[in-house]
């Protein structure tokens, strides 16, 4: 079968590019229209070839050692050499293996009732609260907390610290690298530095009470202990992985129930059953259909690899949009419409965390809080939208109400 030529946007310095992907919340879509499910483009000097589409990431995931992982400039820089994120082939897939242990079933279930706490504690606020409160940044607060109290068993006001130069970190991820004082990416790296400085603190104390004692041993691909250094860097990369995905799919959740009251009803009806709950699954998976926590993901091309029919050359960085759906197979797609995915209606393969050995670290942990979560919140409390707010979503590094979800709360 014969190939089709890459198409490009024809962008030379990709400044015009560059300015449109961070002010346009539709830059790929509407790229996607006009030149197909696979098309080159620049930003920032860098040539990227953008895909999406079922048939284009399956391509894509099947390429095996022809793919190694990629992020931007200033992702690298603020991951760290280190962190595993920026590393390939047997560095990246030894210290995937030791991190690993953090999320396993075992560990999971060591967590579960720090995660109940710290839900009791959210709960209580809302419910106490004179005014609306932003749900959002309640979320992350909570997501950031349970990452910190369950691996680096750190208390309250430790944590605040920490969440702080968190925050100022998180937000530059995706932005202009430049250094220059007073600028986003010039505080994450202080932000950095500061919160790496704390990380190995509490490495070097001992005696924690998180799971910390489960990387104990962890060697790197020539068999030599990880040392504090590297340690950190990985620690810094967990609390990304446990954190943004979990606050961002919480958020979502919320937002999409508060304006589909019939869903939430209908939803409700089945929450007796608990955190098993076919309905409350099916829920969660309509969300990151919708509003998947991670857009999307880099790879970069080590030979010519071909993808839903279009040769992409040799050392082509990659983009991947998870983007809500493109089948013409389904007329209601835009919908918000759990009962998809129970009455088979839905059979498209869906990538909310990611695919490929590279899949978001923190996936089974955010499920467990997503569903403890919605559990929590729907049989003990009622929200209710404040009036007046924008919520539409902003939609980097991750899907999140603009206004913060305003609600006011009362128990049930």
């Amino acid at each position: 079968m014969s190939t089709t030529p890459l198409p490009s946007t024809g962008a030379v310095t990709g400044l015009k590019e560059t300015l449109d992907f961070f002010r346009d919340g539709g830059f790929a879509r509407k790229r996607f229209e006009a030149y197909g499910d696979v098309f080159e483009t620049k930003l920032l000097a860098q040539a990227i070839v953008f895909i999406r589409g079922e048939r284009a990431i399956s391509d894509l995931l099947n390429q095996g050692e022809a793919l190694e992982g990629w992020w931007p400039e200033s992702v690298r820089q603020l991951l760290g050499s280190r962190s595993l994120a920026n590393r390939n082939g047997p560095g990246h897939k030894a210290r995937r293996r030791v991190v690993g242990q953090l999320f396993s079933s075992a560990a999971l279930a060591r967590y579960t009732p720090s995660i109940q706490q710290l839900i009791d504690e959210l709960v209580e606020e809302l419910v106490a609260a004179p005014a609306p409160l932003p749900l959002a940044a309640r979320m992350r607060r909570f997501a950031f907390a349970v990452i910190a109290t369950t691996v680096l068993g750190l208390d309250g006001p430790s944590r605040d610290a920490l969440f702080a130069d968190f925050e100022i970190w998180t937000k530059a991820l995706f932005s202009i690298p430049l250094a220059i004082p007073g600028t986003p990416f010039a505080k994450a790296m202080a932000a950095r530095q500061r919160l790496l400085s704390r990380i190995k603190g509490v490495l070097q104390q001992g005696g924690n009470q998180g799971g910390l004692d489960l990387l104990s041993g962890g060697l790197d691909e020539a068999g030599i202990p990880l040392d504090d250094d590297d340690l950190a860097e990985q620690l810094l990369l967990l609390l990304f992985a446990g954190y943004e995905t979990t606050a961002s799919s919480l958020s979502c959740l919320f937002r999409a129930l508060l304006l589909n009251p019939e869903v939430a009803a209908w939803l409700q009806e089945d929450l007796a059953e608990g955190s098993g709950s076919k309905r409350l699954d099916a829920t969660v998976l309509e969300v990151m259909r919708l509003t998947p926590p991670v857009g999307g993901f880099f790879r970069r091309s080590l030979a010519p690899v071909e993808l839903a029919g279009v040769m992409v050359p040799e050392a082509s960085v990659i983009q991947v949009v998870l983007s809500p759906s493109d089948s013409a197979d389904d007329t209601d797609l835009s919908a918000f419409r759990p009962q998809r995915h129970l009455d088979g209606s839905f059979n498209q393969t869906l990538l909310p965390f990611g695919g490929g050995e590279r899949v978001c670290l923190g996936k089974a942990l955010a499920e467990l809080e997503i569903r403890l979560m919605a559990v929590g919140l729907l049989n003990r409390v009622q929200l209710t939208l404040a009036p007046d707010q924008d919520l539409a979503l902003q939609l980097i590094p991750s899907p999140t109400p603009k206004d913060g979800l305003l609600v006011q709360a009362a128990a049930r």
